[in-house]
């Protein structure tokens, strides 16, 4: 991954809490210049199929909460090691996506609000 641009990091959490947690700690470390919080999101997918599952699909659907997460790329290992350390779940969803266009001097500020080496 290239030391400069900035991306998106997507996330989601179980809980407001935790994803009020989570944006706090990542926006205060310097790891992300800034973290919207969507509520009430709905995930599908699969995984490990329980007893609660009777077609063992292991098709689930959770509310979870998203986290939009806006960062260098130069501060991003350090943010997905931050996201693995702190984050609820056994497998985070961490996805990072390039932005590829936007206001210059709004992703101007999210290179000076990120803090490569945190």
């Amino acid at each position: 991954m290239s030391d400069s641009g900035q991306l998106i990091v997507f996330s989601t959490v179980d809980s407001p809490e935790a994803a009020r947690r989570l944006a706090d700690s990542v926006v205060g470390a310097g790891l992300a210049a800034c973290v919207n919080i969507l509520p009430a999101v709905t995930s599908v997918f699969r995984w490990e199929a329980g007893a609660d599952d009777p077609g063992q699909t292991g098709v689930q659907a959770e509310t979870e909460v998203m986290l939009l997460m806006k960062t260098s790329t130069a501060a991003y290992p350090a943010l997905e090691r931050h996201l693995q350390a702190e984050h609820p779940y056994e497998l985070p969803e961490i996805v990072a996506v390039p932005l590829t266009r936007g206001l210059p001097a709004f992703l101007q500020w999210i290179e000076g609000s990120t803090t490569p080496s945190a």
